[in-house]
């Protein structure tokens, strides 16, 4: 392919994931599914594809993901869920690939339990990229995204590490079980000790440069590659690296960051997110033809036995796993992952619980499980991994079924990548599944009341101290300000203890107030063009008032005030 006709195929990638994105926005399809099934269509006319090099996605592509994902998680939420989220990500992971294993050893002829445990440890890991997409924009409630999030985190160096075992054993390498343990506990264990050492060289890197927040962006653009290489280096999870350096730098971030780095360092990872999600899915259908090529050798008989027991497996495993461990006896589902008391309430801490959030159920509602069963699509890292499968053993031979494990875990991620992904906004609506609005913004509120109540007893320290004149006008100024924010909070705070409330009531005054705020930037910035266009402010200064305009109509909120 020529140079001309790959950046013809680049800006035509960038055009179609544009408006696929714009497709998504207007409707409750997900753009992964959509890409997807567009990346099919592609692959099925004359013309060149690109295929997938898996090390290319490990290396380049996966980091990056993992790393924003980490980013914008909860790293308290995922430790108070932290053992169910392991009992998905790790045990569910193992379980998928070990019965994949079995099934292919015993249905599928020619195949062996390590080649069948090869091809389940890549289609174990859900990608929740689309899951999340549906469930953030149809309002799930904020613990079942956590568990998603946080499985989806942690599943690929499950996976990954249950894979290379795998493959050791398929080419020659033999396999030991207490090997395969150690071999799987040092890779976890190394991996997150490699992600906190570079999280900790970052956050000492992004004190130091907090006054730059463009050296401080690229130091963060660099971070999820280093965690990676620094994971691989020393033969551990580089994945597992990359995602806790995530969480810990995201949950330091607001001390250890600027405020001017993190708005541009946030606006840089949703591009970087947009971008890297769409080439990718939309290039996972292209791989239609490459994975059909290899199937001449196979009998129709063992193709379908193999899909149908990979996919089975896949999708059946789930939602008896989820059953089950929410049915277990109390001591037993606690040490899975439940509560054995309602410990949500944060007052360890001192830290304010939501208002009805201090007691949570110990166990998910049957509607949470249907969810959870049904948010497992697969994605990426599927056909990263069933593609990295050497092409021989030890001994020079061809690598047993390698063709036939790239057809089955393709089938897999298009079944849930479409399938359920096209699916799951119906079904969470259909349940009923959604997050508590009104609370969540009473508790928004109460932070906002704390918050301005923290900085007016910081204006009474300051007013103590000596201070001339023109501190006082401004002390004061400053007061006035905060009372009046405080009092529409409070105002706010009455409106959201109605009892009957089932939908965040409208603030007509602060509606009204955001809607002038808004039309007198506009009038400034419409001015300042004027001056530049009559030749009385140079392009230069323009820019400079223009961005203090910018950055205070991004504190406005863009949906009506909750």
């Amino acid at each position: 392919m020529s140079v001309e006709s790959m950046l013809l195929f680049v800006l035509a990638a960038v055009a179609v994931v544009v408006l696929v994105r714009w497709v998504a926005n207007r409707t409750s399809l997900p753009a992964a599914a959509l890409l997807a099934i567009i990346g099919i269509g592609y692959a099925l006319l004359p013309g060149p594809n690109v295929v997938l090099p898996p090390e290319i996605i490990m290396a380049f592509v996966l980091p990056p993901l993992l790393y924003s994902a980490a980013l914008d998680s909860s790293l308290l939420a995922i430790r108070r869920n932290l053992r169910t989220v392991v009992s998905l990500s790790v045990l569910l992971v193992f379980l998928n690939a070990v019965m994949i294993g079995i099934g292919f050893q015993w249905f599928v002829a020619g195949a062996t339990l390590a080649t069948g445990i090869a091809v389940g440890a890549a289609v174990a890991p859900p990608d929740p990229v689309a899951a999340l997409a549906v469930g953030r924009k149809v309002g799930l409630p904020p613990r079942v995204l956590t568990l998603i999030q946080g499985e989806g985190l942690l599943n690929d160096a499950t996976a990954l590490t249950i894979l290379s075992v795998a493959v050791a054993a398929a080419t020659g390498g033999g396999f030991s079980a207490p090997s395969a343990l150690g071999q799987f506990l040092i890779a976890a264990v190394g991996g997150v000790a490699a992600g906190a050492l570079v999280a900790y060289a970052v956050r000492l890197l992004t004190r130091a440069l907090s006054s730059d927040p463009l050296m401080a962006n690229a130091v963060s653009l660099a971070t999820p590659f280093a965690a990676y290489l620094l994971g691989e280096k020393v033969h551990v999870s580089g994945v597992l690296a990359v995602v806790v350096a995530g969480l810990i730098v995201g949950h330091h971030r607001p001390r250890s960051a600027s405020g001017a780095s993190r708005l541009q360092t946030n606006a840089v990872w949703r591009l970087v997110d947009f971008l890297l999600e769409g080439f990718v899915f939309l290039l996972i259908g292209q791989q239609l033809p490459e994975v059909v090529r290899g199937l001449a050798q196979y009998d129709s008989a063992t193709i379908v036995i193999a899909v149908t027991i990979t996919v089975g497996v896949v999708l059946l495993l789930r939602p008896v796993w989820l059953v089950l461990t929410q049915s277990l006896p109390r001591s037993l589902y606690t040490w899975l992952g439940g509560r054995a008391v309602d410990d949500d309430r944060a007052g360890a801490d001192k830290t304010p619980a939501a208002p009805s959030h201090d007691r949570v159920s110990q166990r998910l509602t049957g509607r949470a499980v249907v969810a959870l069963s049904w948010s497992g699509t697969r994605g990426v890292i599927s056909l990263a991994a069933i593609s990295a499968l050497p092409r021989v053993t030890a001994d020079g031979a061809p690598f047993p079924n390698r063709d036939l494990l790239l057809f089955c875990t393709f089938v897999v991620v298009m079944i849930t990548l479409v399938g359920q992904g096209l699916t799951f906004a119906p079904l969470v609506r259909a349940l009923g599944l959604r997050a508590d609005e009104v609370d969540q913004a009473r508790l928004r509120n109460e932070a906002r009341s704390a918050a301005v109540e923290a900085a007016i007893a910081r204006l009474d320290e300051l007013a103590a101290q000596p201070h001339n004149d023109a501190k006082t006008h401004a002390i004061e100024t400053m007061r006035g300000q905060l009372r009046g924010q405080l009092t529409h909070h409070q105002d706010r705070r009455d409106q959201l203890s109605s009892t009957d409330l089932v939908h965040v009531p409208a603030s007509p005054r602060h509606e009204a107030a955001l809607h002038v705020r808004r039309e007198v930037i506009d009038a400034q910035r419409e001015e300042l063009l004027q001056w530049r266009d009559a030749g009385r402010l140079p392009d230069e200064g323009l820019r400079v008032l223009e961005r203090e305009l910018d950055h205070e109509e991004g504190l406005l909120p863009t949906r009506r005030p909750r």
